[in-house]
């Protein structure tokens, strides 16, 4: 089960995959790109209005790369992160008009990004929730900025919910999913589209 893991920063993301891992041992973690390629990398990656081309595109590619590394529905692995989180943050560079990326620059990702999507069983949106609010970890790595998360968070819904950027495969694309609520909830709600997903493949073969 090919498994991503999608949303702002600070929301959990990175706490449900290490949980389900946890419980889970036959699953691979993949790290999440700017771990790979910054912090325990060779690049200096920005954030907000100081992101670019190079640094959102990086990141995306070296996911999509990871991606297409697993081939088949019966691999068992997770993301921390999808390809779409870079089509999102780049959206609200873009905005802010500060460097090379445009909205040109966000329309030229989108068709990797969606082929790469056919080679994801689950894509599982974590959105902000005033009904289960998540504090802001100062971890001294992701942006301590409420506006910011919220703004992001607001670009995820467009995408998830509104269809924006229509990157979602029509066909043999992941199946959707949001995961609210507390930490049992969300590791209960993955369970379910697993198992969702599992009795669909079982059913197609």
């Amino acid at each position: 089960m090919r498994i991503a893991i999608s949303g702002s920063h600070s929301l959990g993301k990175s706490t449900i995959v290490n949980e389900w891992v946890a419980s889970h041992p036959h699953f691979q973690r993949e790290e999440e790109p700017y771990r790979a390629l910054g912090l325990y990398g060779p690049y200096e990656i920005l954030f907000r209005d100081a992101s670019t081309k190079l640094h959102n595109g990086i990141q995306m590619y070296y996911n999509i790369g990871r991606v297409y590394r697993y081939c088949h529905f019966t691999d068992n692995v997770i993301f921390d992160r999808s390809p779409v989180d870079y089509i999102a943050y780049s959206q609200f560079t873009a905005t802010q008009g500060t460097t090379d990326i445009n909205d040109a620059f966000v329309e030229s990702m989108v068709p990797a990004v969606k082929e790469s999507l056919g080679h994801l069983d689950i894509l599982a949106f974590v959105p902000k929730s005033d009904a289960w609010p998540v504090e802001m970890e100062d971890d001294g790595i992701r942006p301590v900025d409420h506006a910011y998360r919220d703004a992001v968070d607001a670009i995820f819904k467009q995408i998830y919910r509104d269809g924006r950027f229509d990157v979602l495969p029509k066909k043999n694309g992941p199946h959707l999913v949001e995961l609210w609520g507390s930490r049992e909830q969300r590791l209960a709600q993955l369970q379910a589209a697993i198992d969702e997903v599992a009795a669909r493949k079982v059913g197609t073969l």
